[in-house]
């Protein structure tokens, strides 16, 4: 979860933090959650400056907040429902390099595959049995708010609180945006720690050829622990999604994933960059045969509102 910290001088928001609140990850943990930041807020004398801002900004900002609120809705739904096309394509572009590479080239028989596949099944049991939940859920709100956290200082900014329990947690940050707000969601952050060691090892060390395997297991392991988690937190009430719009977030998160998966077939390729090459050609390709179908679907339904309406 991010909290915004900067001062925005359209609203005239007199607070250096500004809290936001996220369900908590267990059952019935969301009132626990917003006692935890309570508690947080009288700890740092925050809790009656929630308050003041709430009585400034509806004094001074009146009705132009709901026009406003209403236009940046209507303009991130209208950014959603344009980015639903790519996601289609690469959907579709995806399926079918994916069963090309399944049928065609065996990918399925590889070790590379079975290895990937037995990691993310082993996560997949884990999940629904509950084994050391308490000690996963820790790690997964841990490489959260990292990721966070990471973005945050990327675009250039700062963290001034950070704070990670069982229970949720939360960054103090003065800079936010979509990209920010919505990393956790697509940026598999256990998947990234385990590429790092093992490049460093590979590159210290002359490793044997099974280490790749034991990477292609640790992958799958990490990326289902991501996903199952990503998944089983997106239909909760999360800041993170209405901070952009619940329907333009959840399209980014769908195509960022998407575009993960996709790093991750062409990667496990022979030859990545002519994986990846391919992979974009194929791509356009299929936009512009599905572009071609559509205008003309479009071309026909107007034909016949002209024929029918006599214009």
């Amino acid at each position: 979860m991010v909290k915004n910290a900067r001062s925005k001088s359209s609203l005239k928001r007199p607070l250096k933090n500004q809290r936001r609140e996220r369900v908590s990850f267990l059952e019935g943990l969301s009132k626990l959650n917003r006692r935890a930041h309570e508690r947080a807020n009288r700890r740092g004398g925050k809790r009656g400056e929630k308050f003041v801002w709430a009585a400034i900004a509806a004094s001074e900002m009146g009705d132009g907040v709901e026009s406003t609120e209403w236009q940046r809705r209507l303009w991130r739904w209208c950014v959603g429902v344009l980015l639903l096309p790519f996601c289609w394509v690469t959907s579709w572009t995806f399926l079918s390099r994916f069963s090309q590479a399944a049928v065609q080239q065996e990918f399925w028989k590889t070790a590379e595959f079975w290895y990937f596949a037995t990691g993310g099944l082993v996560m997949v049991g884990w999940f629904w049995s509950g084994l050391l939940k308490t000690f996963f859920l820790y790690l997964y709100v841990l490489g959260h708010e990292l990721t966070h956290a990471i973005f945050v200082m990327l675009f250039r900014g700062k963290v001034t609180d950070f704070y990670v329990s069982a229970d949720g947690g939360y960054i103090t940050t003065n800079k936010t945006n979509m990209v920010i707000a919505l990393s956790p969601y697509f940026v598999p952050f256990w998947s990234v720690v385990v590429a790092m060691a093992y490049a460093l090892l590979s590159y210290s060390a002359d490793l044997p050829p099974w280490w790749d395997r034991v990477l292609y297991g640790a992958m799958g392991l990490t990326w289902t622990f991501h996903m199952a988690w990503t998944l089983w937190m997106i239909p909760r009430d999360q800041p993170d999604l209405k901070e952009n719009g619940t329907f333009l977030s959840l399209v980014v998160i769908y195509l960022a994933n998407l575009l993960v998966l996709v790093a991750l077939l062409c990667l496990a390729a022979d030859s990545p960059l002519n994986n990846t090459r391919e992979f974009a050609r194929e791509w356009l390709r299929h936009a512009a045969t599905w572009g071609d179908g559509m205008l003309r679907w479009m071309m026909a339904v107007i034909e016949a509102i002209r024929v029918t309406g006599k214009f």
